[in-house]
């Protein structure tokens, strides 16, 4: 068996096709060979810098990195996948910054990744100038260009001055990491360690559309890049700071494919989303839940009602992993293309890709019901045995390829990576029912579970029974303090149109049983998410506290 590496793998495309478009951005259309020269530059940049890997793999813990380790501080431009392929490459290990953090959030998490080396964007300038005093281990700082107008920070050096370094390169492993750092949406962020070959083959690639088993050589992805170069063009609207948008990115490149990315990195305009899947011939968008389809879905509608629809007849595939489409927002997708493929993929930072759904016109899956993978199971509440087909809820798991643990916290690792029955799983924390005809449904994050009078509610339930009001834009479920029940479930809402709550209880009362209808309903001008879109609790509890 091969050991893959991301450096490697991106290589071996670009020696294949290296006049493919790799990445468009704007007026910039990179092939993969230029797109390989400035990562290679980059890299050599940074292990000229003395940074790398320090310690092998074998000898270290779960938990231990034995490489340096550079924050990707950006917004999606070519930069963030130069800089990624180029820390592979350094072997350092590359993780995502969160670019709507304050600066003790920032400082948190730079501290907890023991970041040596950060590449920023301009606009981000003045929180790294707040901080860097106190992360003293924060060596190399790399700053890319853009339109903030923000002048270079002292000791800093400008990203394009660098990505031409010439020098030599040390050969890479598939030990080395890639390092995943979680939203903080329902707690502090984890830094989920993958050794690259396992992430690879779990969800970035590695194994082929339909397969159950990885590409066997280097050999065959240059044949499958090579196969139809160019031919797999994806839009990229999720943010590279989601693991997702980084799965479907090294999908793409494994095939030979191009990622286009949106114009406008701040703000998600469905307009332009649809002029680019037009303009670029897009034939897949990989989206995250209702938060990112929204804005593309509306547009769609509106463009209908006035008479003057946009020609989506090449777009063929949308792909939802990382956050769930509600049933409604299923329905408005697959009403205004009834050609179109859907693609439900559920997984985690700390699983991969573990299940996933498909569904077409006429022939729609259920909301939140899945095919599990070969090496994903439900295990029992005790923690001692895998659930059998009709036995029910229980916690969601994966074997086999999964994350070594969490940078820098033993104990973390050892409760979400248990050893049960002499398997090494991973349980993120999702819960989930496994039915008799195999099919796993999912129910929720456990952390966002609220406990109501003896009864579990699942926050991901309630929420997808209010957005089948046609009233409801948007909703996030959160519990409050009950004398009565412990706790109670309150809805926050974003609205389109007014409506009372007796309204919107009503008609969730026609999807969810009573005990799990919200006893409050919060409304706000509008519902705050992560960029990636899912849903922050912690945001939730706030407004609830607030309004209590």
């Amino acid at each position: 068996m091969v050991d893959f590496n991301l450096a490697q793998v991106f290589q071996t495309v670009a020696d294949s096709i290296p006049d493919t478009e790799a990445v468009v951005w704007r007026n910039r259309r990179l092939t993969y060979r230029e797109l390989n020269e400035r990562a290679d530059g980059l890299a050599r940049y940074l292990a000229g810098r003395g940074l790398g890997a320090r310690r092998e793999r074998a000898g270290l813990r779960g938990h231990e990195s034995g490489q340096d380790h550079v924050g990707l501080y950006l917004r999606n431009g070519p930069e963030y996948v130069e800089a990624m392929v180029a820390g592979h490459r350094a072997r350092l290990a590359p993780f995502n910054v969160n670019y709507r953090y304050v600066a003790e959030e920032l400082l948190y998490l730079l501290t907890d990744a023991a970041a040596r080396a950060l590449v920023y964007h301009a606009q981000f300038a003045p929180q790294v100038r707040e901080i860097r005093d106190r992360l003293p281990a924060l060596d190399v700082l790399i700053q890319v260009d853009d339109d903030s107008g923000n002048a270079l920070l002292d000791g800093a050096v400008a990203y394009d001055s660098v990505v031409g370094t010439p020098g030599d390169l040390p050969a890479t492993s598939g030990d080395d990491l890639l390092i995943l750092y979680t939203g903080g949406t329902t707690g502090m962020p984890k830094g989920v360690m993958w050794r690259q070959d396992d992430i690879y083959v779990a969800a970035m690639g590695g194994t082929p559309f339909g397969s159950p088993d990885p590409y066997p050589s280097y050999e065959a992805i240059a044949a499958a890049a090579t196969a139809n170069p160019g031919g797999q063009r994806v839009l990229m609207i999720p943010p590279f700071i989601h693991g997702a948008a980084q799965w479907s990115a090294f999908y793409t490149f494994t095939n030979g494919g191009t990622v286009i990315l949106l114009d406008d990195t701040r703000h998600l305009s469905g307009a332009e989303a649809l002029r680019l899947i037009v303009t670029e011939g897009v034939v897949s968008v990989p989206v995250l839940g209702d938060a990112v389809v929204l804005p593309v879905v509306e547009e769609i509608e509106r463009a209908i009602a006035a008479g003057q629809p946009y020609d989506l007849s090449g777009l063929a595939v949308i792909s939802n992993g990382g956050a769930p489409l509600s049933p409604g927002m299923r329905e408005r997708l697959m009403r205004a293309l009834p050609h179109l493929m859907l693609l439900d993929a559920g997984g985690a930072s700390e699983t991969g890709i573990q299940m996933s759904a498909l569904s077409a016109s006429g022939a729609m899956t259920e909301a939140g019901v899945f095919d599990a993978h070969e090496q994903t199971a439900v295990i029992d509440d005790t923690l001692t045995r895998t659930l059998k087909p009709g036995e029910g809820e229980g916690w969601l798991a994966r074997r086999g390829r999964i994350p070594l643990g969490y940078h820098g916290d033993a104990e973390k690792t050892a409760r979400t990576f248990p050893v049960v029955d002499g398997v090494r799983w991973s349980l993120p924390g999702d819960r989930a029912e496994l039915r008799p005809d195999g099919r796993v449904r999912l129910l929720g994050r456990d952390s966002a579970t609220i406990n109501t009078g003896g009864e579990k509610v699942f926050a991901e339930e309630v929420e997808r029974a209010l957005l089948a009001h046609e009233a409801v834009r948007d909703v996030i479920v959160a519990g409050r303090p009950s004398a009565r029940w412990g706790s109670e479930v309150v809805a926050i809402v974003e609205l389109n149109e007014p409506v009372s709550d007796e309204e919107l209880i009503a008609e969730s009362a026609r999807h969810i049983a009573r005990y799990k209808l919200p006893k409050a309903v919060i409304r706000v001008p509008e519902i705050v998410r992560s960029p990636s879109g899912k849903a922050d609790y912690r945001w939730a509890k706030e407004q609830v506290t607030l309004r209590s």
